[in-house]
């Protein structure tokens, strides 16, 4: 497992879109742009069940992740490759809550929706690129 400096931990705490690229089962790619966070450890996504990112990181753990500061993105990057090691519910509608505030300055998730299920998507690096 790869570790994180502090120089890459802070644009993923930083509102920046990041890329997250999962495995389709045909083993081709597929990209979406999410919402990130970082413990320090591991990167953070927050989603929803039944999407398509989900079942891919679901029946394939390896992904990749690139976040990019649109005001200097060559100088300050990060990208990893890594696996999913936990997938949960626990803590997710509070973490998209908590993402919104990062990424809108609402208090709440605005696209909260009754029929879906939020969870929180846990990336451990095993390799890192980027300054």
């Amino acid at each position: 497992m790869a570790q994180l400096s502090p120089e890459q931990i802070t644009p993923l705490r930083e509102p920046h879109i990041a890329q997250v690229v999962t495995l389709m089962s045909d083993g081709s790619p597929q990209i979406s742009p999410v919402w990130v966070d970082t413990d320090g450890t591991d990167i953070l996504i927050n989603t929803a069940l039944g999407r398509v990112k989900t079942y891919n990181m679901e029946r394939d753990a390896r992904v990749a992740v690139g976040v990019y500061d649109p005001a200097n993105a060559y100088e300050r990057v990060v990208n990893v490759r890594g696996r999913v090691t936990a997938i949960t519910e626990e803590g997710a509608d509070a973490h998209i809550d908590s993402l919104a505030r990062k990424y809108t300055g609402a208090d709440s998730y605005a696209g909260h929706r009754s029929d879906e299920t939020r969870v929180i998507v846990r990336i451990s690096p095993d390799n890192l690129t980027g300054r």
